[in-house]
């Protein structure tokens, strides 16, 4: 089953209340997005740590529910 758009977000912003995200479903199928994700939270991590931050505020959905997200994230 395909997740949502709106489902994303939501967990994104559960788990990273500051961030300002913009969603794209790339092949209008729910099972493929692209991501940007700006946090204030982010700064000071790597950008292999901040992507990890969204996989996990995605609770183990990447590869199941969520096929694939291309992320593009930066601290402001």
């Amino acid at each position: 089953m395909a997740m949502q758009e709106s489902e994303i977000r939501e967990m994104i912003l559960a788990a990273i209340p500051d961030a300002e995200i913009e969603i794209t479903d790339l092949a209008g199928d729910g099972d493929h997005y692209k991501a940007r994700i700006v946090s204030a939270s982010f700064a000071g991590m790597s950008r292999i740590q901040q992507h990890k931050t969204v996989y996990a505020a995605l609770q183990g959905k990447m590869g199941g529910e969520l096929h694939a997200l291309a992320l593009e994230t930066a601290a402001e």
